[in-house]
């Protein structure tokens, strides 16, 4: 028995001060360790980047869950895992291609650099519109990366394809 007439047992009162050892053993860890304090942010901002990007994605109804029933809402909020996860996987892809791009083209791109990317990016998402879910064919099996140098006229770099279809190595 853990309480009795509202109030803790003994037995409910000791095991309520045991759990504050781990929550007062993790404030003096905050308070002692700056590389505790540096990894709980980095987390912190990690969290925060998924739920951001998450509520750029869920942008109908203001993000609210509208339906009625359990069923509903779980569907929902699984639709919204699986946009979020392909919109992670597109962007974790593409930014390693423009990574191992940099490294081909003789830029020094560090790992500690590429540690700090986060795949949670969505500028470049637009999240209205008219959506097609047809595959393309794409050449090496992704879009082209855009060419910071070239002009309108120019072809853009395709990933792993070596040159554009139709564009001369030259």
């Amino acid at each position: 028995m853990l309480s009795r007439d509202g109030r803790p047992a003994p037995l409910g009162d000791a095991i309520a001060h045991y759990g504050r050892i781990a929550k007062s053993l993790h404030i003096l860890r905050l308070a002692d360790e700056p590389g505790y304090r540096r990894q709980i942010k980095a987390q912190a901002n990690l969290q925060e980047g998924r739920h951001s990007l998450a509520r750029k994605i869920f942008h109908g109804r203001s993000g609210q869950l509208y339906q009625r029933y359990q069923d509903g809402m779980e569907d929902q909020i699984g639709a919204l895992g699986l946009v979020l996860n392909a919109v992670v996987l597109f962007n974790t892809r593409y930014m390693d291609a423009a990574v191992n791009q940099l490294r081909t083209d003789g830029f020094d791109v560090r790992d500690e650099d590429v540690a700090r990317l986060s795949p949670f990016v969505r500028q470049h998402i637009n999240m209205l519109g008219r959506y097609s879910f047809k595959l393309p064919v794409l050449p090496g099996g992704m879009r082209p990366l855009r060419d910071k140098d070239a002009t309108d006229g120019e072809p853009t770099r395709y990933v792993g394809a070596g040159p554009a279809p139709g564009v001369s190595a030259a």
